[in-house]
């Protein structure tokens, strides 16, 4: 099966998940098999929280429409046109996928097909679901895609190589029984903001996106930010007004009051928004409902900082504070070329 014919199915993946936005669902004639698939994935999205309670609708419809954004022709075109996939000879990549969030290893799944191999797949019990139900459709697009396609609830055997996520506990378990395979092994990552006090409302109102989209459980998600000494938390927390309703979400509250609790019985100081706690610390890894921060005073020291625990961190956000920092706001869109780790998925493909 040549590429451009694996392009042509993503593409039109892309148009079918088009469709889909909350409230605001629309099936368009033009696109391929709506009759078999449209009100399935509906249902499919609605059915998601039952499957997995932290995907609420709201989520689910923003990763679906991150992803028809991502899957345009011009945006596959630029991604790929880096890469002579030419010479790749197919072979099978093992993928054992997270779930903390919805889709969260369908690039893994795109990078794999796309370059010329065959992917067989271990989903998290987390998001089990949804994965399965685009790779139904794009065999729908063309039946030649079922033969590069297996997915197994076993133990991965007979594949060539593989990419894994999971936790830095579970890496160290899978670098021990992948060690005799080309692998990518991603652990734990967290993002953080650097701040110097002159962003406007809207940059931290963009911030708070960064912030409480997927509920903060992504590794793409903001948990720790760095402010200049004396910086003023109103400011921060006038802007992140907007995202108060997610305290009425329970399993986002049960984790505020938790953590809350946590926090003062160990006599910390918080500043406290009733839906939002902030503790200086200087950990990356916050809990749900929690954002850590780190005072700082000179803006060098905190470049190296971040350099030297590069491999802790996965995006950077701040107003071109920081040399290769994104937008605020933008975390959880990343482009087809900005890999998890930084680490190349398709050069890796390439090599295999």
């Amino acid at each position: 099966m040549l590429q451009f014919e694996k392009k042509k199915c993503f593409v039109e993946l892309g148009k079918f998940l088009s469709q889909f936005a909350l409230d605001n669902s629309t099936q368009k004639e033009s696109v391929l098999n709506n009759n078999l698939f449209y009100n399935d994935f509906l249902s499919l999205i609605e059915l998601s929280q039952s499957h997995n309670g932290w995907f609420t609708p709201e989520q689910v419809y923003f990763s679906v429409q991150s992803w028809a954004d991502a899957l345009k022709e011009e945006n596959i075109d630029q991604w790929l046109s880096n890469y002579d996939l030419s010479n790749v000879t197919p072979k099978t990549v093992g993928l054992i996928l997270a779930g903390n969030i919805p889709l969260v290893g369908f690039h893994d799944f795109l990078s794999v097909l796309i370059s010329g191999h065959k992917v067989l797949v271990k989903t998290s019990s987390n998001d089990q679901h949804l994965i399965k139900f685009l790779a139904k459709y794009l065999i729908s697009v063309d039946s030649n895609l079922e033969e590069f396609i297996t997915f197994t609830d076993g133990k991965l055997e007979n594949f060539d190589a593989v990419i894994a996520t999971g936790s830095n506990n579970t890496a160290r378990y899978f670098e021990y029984y992948f060690k005799d395979k080309p692998s990518i092994i991603r652990k734990n990552r967290n993002s953080v903001a650097v701040l110097d006090g002159t962003e406007s409302h809207e940059d931290l109102e963009n911030l708070g996106e960064d912030i409480f989209r997927y509920f903060g459980l992504g590794c793409r998600n903001v948990s720790k930010i760095f402010v200049p000494k004396e910086y003023d938390f109103q400011t921060f927390f006038k802007a992140i007004f907007k995202y108060g309703d997610v305290i009425h979400y329970e399993k986002y509250a049960n984790n505020y009051d938790y953590n809350k609790a946590v926090f003062l019985m160990s006599n910390f100081k918080l500043l406290d928004n009733e839906f939002l706690t902030i503790k200086e610390d200087s950990s990356y890894a916050s809990p749900i409902s929690s954002v850590f921060y780190e005072f700082y005073e000179n803006l060098e020291e905190i470049k190296s900082k971040l350099e030297n625990d590069s491999e802790q961190i996965q995006c950077i956000v701040s107003k071109g504070l920081v040399n290769n920092s994104i937008p605020f706001g933008k975390t959880q869109k990343p482009e087809l070329w900005d890999y998890a780790d930084n680490v190349d998925t398709i050069a890796f493909l390439q090599q295999i």
